[in-house]
């Protein structure tokens, strides 16, 4: 973890726009979600905006005492096929402030994108990174870009 973030990066061998389009659809997250904590988002086809607001059912995991929960997601950055990031926040903002970011640039042979989770503004910022959470996150992210990639390279 640097900071208050863990980030990574590959090329994926697609345009922007098609990973893009992905990741704009908040009924499509649950198909690449690495972490596999994602159940399904309140909506099957969620196209995103700056300030769309999108629900997700999350599994339980142990991180989570295995209690399933849900999130309510607000977009707060929002660039077609360059970026895009949403804010994280549950029992009516008492918890969560995880920003999840998306950075999309072009390049030879493809799109480098780089996601990012970013707990600078979380609430309990000072129990998820105090344990075990960064490395698994930063798992989860490579393996969410696995899964991008399976779905956008032909």
């Amino acid at each position: 973890m640097d900071g208050d973030t863990v980030s990574v990066e590959r090329v994926i061998k697609a345009p922007a726009g098609a990973i893009f389009a992905l990741l704009a659809d908040a009924g499509k997250h649950a198909e690449f979600d690495g972490s596999d904590s994602l159940n399904h988002a309140d909506k099957p086809s969620v196209p995103l905006a700056m300030g769309a607001k999108f629900g997700m059912a999350m599994r339980g995991r142990k991180e989570t005492l295995f209690i399933p929960y849900r999130m309510t997601n607000t977009v707060i950055e929002f660039e077609p096929d360059r970026r895009i990031a949403w804010k994280t926040t549950a029992l009516g903002g008492r918890a969560g402030g995880r920003i999840w970011r998306y950075e999309l640039s072009p390049t030879d042979g493809g799109t480098l994108v780089r996601e990012t989770w970013d707990v600078s503004e979380d609430k309990q910022k000072w129990l998820i990174t105090a344990g075990p959470l960064p490395s698994k996150t930063e798992d989860g992210i490579r393996a969410t870009l696995e899964r991008i990639a399976g779905l956008v390279e032909s």
